[in-house]
C-alpha cells in the first residue's frame, strides 16, 4: 500500500504531472476531476516513475489505463462492476474508498476495498470552513475500518506526526506542492 498519496484537484492541481515527478517510487497519484486528455500521459508517467495511479469514479477508464479505482464518498462511480469483476480471486486493480464517517467505512468493508481515505483530519484549503475530524476522532474512526487507512485533509509533512504510526499513509494536494 502506498504511504504517500498525491491528489489532483480541478481548482488547485488540475494537472498533477509536475508534482508526480517529485514523488518517490511507490507513491500513489489519485486523479480526480482531470481532463480526459491528461489521463493517458499521466498513466505513462506513473508507469515510468513506478507510481500507483488511481482514477476517481471512472471504472472503465481505470481498467483501460491499468490503473486502480477510487470511489468518492459523495458522488456515484461509473462502471464499478467491471472493476469488481476484475478483482475476483484477489487480483486486479487497487480499490480505495473515500470516507468521512462510519457509513463510508462500512461501504469500504462491503466492497472489499484495499484502502480507505478518511478525511478531513485537519482543516483544509479544499473545503474552507468545513469541520475537521481532528486527530483523536480520526483515530477512533480509523480503528473501525478493518483495512488500511490513509489520512487526508490539511495533512502536511509537519502535522502528519500527529497521526498514529499505524496509519497506512497520508494524502495531500497542497501539502505536497
Amino acid at each position: 500500500m502506498p504511504g504517500l498519496w498525491l491528489l489532483s484537484d480541478a481548482r488547485r492541481l488540475p494537472d498533477p504531472r509536475a508534482a508526480a515527478c517529485r514523488l518517490p517510487p511507490g507513491s500513489a497519484v489519485l486523479a480526480r476531476d482531470m481532463a480526459p486528455a491528461l489521463l493517458r500521459p499521466l498513466a505513462v508517467l506513473a508507469r515510468r516513475r513506478r507510481l500507483v495511479l488511481l482514477l476517481a469514479g471512472r471504472g472503465r477508464a481505470a481498467l483501460a489505463l491499468r490503473a486502480g479505482l477510487h470511489l468518492p464518498d459523495r458522488r456515484p462511480a461509473e462502471h464499478l462492476l467491471p472493476v469488481l469483476l476484475a478483482r475476483r480471486g484477489g487480483r486486479g486493480p487497487l480499490l480505495s474508498v473515500a470516507a468521512h464517517g462510519r457509513a463510508g467505512l462500512a461501504r469500504a468493508r462491503r466492497l472489499g476495498a484495499d484502502a480507505v481515505i478518511l478525511s478531513p483530519v485537519f482543516p483544509t484549503a479544499s473545503h474552507p470552513g468545513a469541520p475537521a475530524l481532528g486527530p483523536l476522532r480520526w483515530v477512533a474512526l480509523a480503528r473501525r475500518a478493518g483495512r488500511p487507512v490513509i489520512a487526508l485533509g490539511g495533512v502536511t509533512p509537519r502535522n502528519r506526526r500527529r497521526l498514529p504510526c499505524w496509519a497506512a499513509g497520508w494524502a495531500a494536494i497542497g501539502g505536497l506542492l
